[in-house]
């Protein structure tokens, strides 16, 4: 006798950001959630609760709490390979989630704000390589991930040496913007969609980004990217829909066709559109080679500037 195919989702499906309000996570996995919820392609709630900590830590600790469950699912980005290669934890990607589909690529911004003496990248490099403790450094994520990694690899690109010594501090709780407005950093390493509205309002100047070209929209096209300005190097903030390990097939088929069907609506290109994300679906398979594809760049990276874990 066939086993009856479980009706999926009856109950209300909790979306994780593994940080706090009003970070590129947060915006993400909200927008996903508002997007679904107004087209009407999913018929239960999709309540978001945030998860900081630890640069995704706490989140990853969450989903191994639900593993086997089919009622969660989160965002993560190149951080869930990361703080498990520079030992933050044991946890990683492979044992402790299912990776479901690839939603979006982002990219990574370098910013002042608008009243900072730095004009250009080229300056913060060129201060840097006199003294590479004279600058600080603020990101969203933990030291050894991606925002701190992000500056770093634009960094030995542009001919920046004693990586260890520049001065990183990361705010997971979503306070980054908040350190830079403060003056308590001096540049903010971050993705571009967590200052795009700042940009806007004229309060924090990009001094470039790391897309291989110039970004599509208004805004986002003023923004030189590090190519341009003579640094030959970039950063790809890619961002996947993860559920908890041991996830069934029926609720990972159902999402993956789900995100599919989202990634081809007009609601959802806008969104892109707005926050300058590029659109790159990839279904549960291609994911995977994917994330195994950026965990070894990733570990080779980390271990070329001293801090991958032994």
């Amino acid at each position: 006798m066939a086993v009856k195919k479980p009706v999926y989702p009856l109950e209300a499906v909790e979306m994780i950001a593994p940080a706090g309000r009003g970070s590129g996570y947060d915006l993400t996995i909200r927008s996903i959630s508002q997007c679904l919820t107004n087209m009407g392609m999913v018929p239960v709630p999709m309540p978001v609760t945030n998860k900081p900590g630890g640069g995704g830590i706490i989140a990853m600790d969450y989903l191994e709490q639900n593993r086997g469950q089919d009622d969660v699912i989160s965002i993560f980005s190149p951080p869930i390979c990361l703080i498990n290669l520079n030992g933050s934890t044991e946890l990683n990607y492979m044992e402790n989630t299912t990776p479901i589909a690839q939603l979006i690529m982002d990219y990574g911004s370098i910013s002042v704000r608008a009243d900072s003496p730095y004009q250009n990248i080229n300056q913060v490099m060129e201060k840097l390589k006199e003294a590479p403790g004279s600058v600080s450094i603020g990101g969203t994520s933990t030291m050894g991930s991606m925002d701190h990694i992000q500056f770093l690899k634009i960094a030995r690109a542009a001919g920046v040496g004693n990586l260890k010594d520049i001065q990183y501090e990361g705010f997971v709780n979503g306070g980054a913007i908040t350190q830079l407005m403060g003056g308590h950093v001096d540049i903010l390493s971050s993705g571009i969609s967590d200052v795009v509205g700042l940009v806007e309002s004229g309060d924090i100047r990009v001094l470039a980004v790391t897309a291989p070209e110039r970004l599509e929209g208004e805004v986002l096209s003023q923004l030189p990217t590090c190519k341009e300005l003579g640094i030959d190097a970039g950063f790809i903030a890619w961002r996947g829909i993860f559920g908890p390990a041991d996830m069934p097939d029926y609720a990972v088929k159902y999402w993956e066709a789900i995100f599919k069907e989202m990634s081809e609506t007009k609601e959802w290109q806008a969104i892109c559109q707005k926050y300058g994300w590029t659109m790159a679906y990839k279904d549960h398979d291609e994911f995977l080679e994917f994330l195994e594809q950026v965990n070894e760049e990733y570990r080779e990276l980390l271990a070329e500037i001293g801090l991958a874990k032994s």
